[in-house]
């Protein structure tokens, strides 16, 4: 069973940096695409950035291209989402997930099966 547990939101002014750990459940970060995702207030969620397994390939959404990064310590089994020049549009509910499979262009959030419970990040201006 896949567990996902999110942790390093809080509250940062605008231009500000976070980084977000997501504790996985053992092998997980070696065998699953791992996501985060986010949802802001009244707004659907939506994809910010993916990494893959095997190669280690990532995805980002235009919206933090530039910004923010994803990456995995598999030793750990921790997935990162290293967030810097934040705005107050990124304020949102972070979740960390895991799917099978992911590619450049499927991985959005109805694909991935497993879910953390989400990490609050509010960015004031």
């Amino acid at each position: 069973q896949v567990q996902l547990v999110e942790s390093g939101g809080g509250s940062v002014q605008a231009g500000g940096s976070l980084r977000l750990s997501c504790a996985a459940s053992e092998y997980t970060t070696s065998r699953y695409c791992m996501a985060w995702f986010r949802q802001g207030p009244g707004k659907e969620r939506e994809g910010v950035a993916a990494i893959t397994p095997g190669v280690g390939s990532t995805y980002y959404a235009d919206s933090v291209k530039g910004r923010f990064t994803i990456s995995q310590d598999h030793a750990k089994n921790t997935l990162y989402l290293q967030m810097n020049s934040l705005k107050p549009e990124d304020t949102a509910m972070y979740y960390c997930a895991a799917a099978t499979w992911c590619s450049a262009t499927y991985w959005h959030a109805s694909h991935f099966g497993y879910w953390g419970q989400g990490t609050q990040v509010t960015v004031s201006s």
